[in-house]
């Protein structure tokens, strides 16, 4: 009897779409590149989830990174913590923020909805404060 079940889709990289998703837009201070980031990496109308608002669309996205850079200062970078995991489209990775070679100002983690190898929709998920 012939085997009738579809195979199983190739995954993605979770890990590497997760930490380029960090390095090219969250620590992008150069507009034209974080645009040139979130064309590739995000779909056509992606959806990020904060834990105040949901950002639409991919200019709205690069609009939000390039605050949060702009109000921490530059040296203030996020990096990843450990390796992203995921599986049949769901990935998720640590991450800490802080200015580079200072104190951990926050930590969270990223779970994004991958679709066709790109972020669909994101949740920013912020760790409570240890304060």
């Amino acid at each position: 009897m012939p085997d009738t079940q579809a195979p199983p889709a190739e995954e993605p990289d979770y890990d590497k779409l997760l930490r380029t998703n960090l390095e090219r837009v969250f620590n992008e201070r150069d507009a034209g590149k974080r645009k040139a980031a979130l064309d590739e990496l995000f779909v056509a109308d992606p959806v990020m989830y904060e834990p105040t608002d949901v950002v639409r669309g991919r200019a709205a996205i690069a609009a939000v990174a390039g605050k949060l850079l702009d109000q921490f200062g530059p040296t203030f970078r996020f990096t990843p913590i450990g390796v992203a995991v995921g599986h049949h489209g769901l990935g998720s990775l640590r991450w800490r923020a802080g200015p580079e070679g200072g104190p951990v100002a926050v930590t969270g983690t990223d779970v994004a909805e991958v679709v066709d190898g790109r972020i669909a929709r994101l949740w920013v998920l912020l760790d409570p404060s240890a304060g």
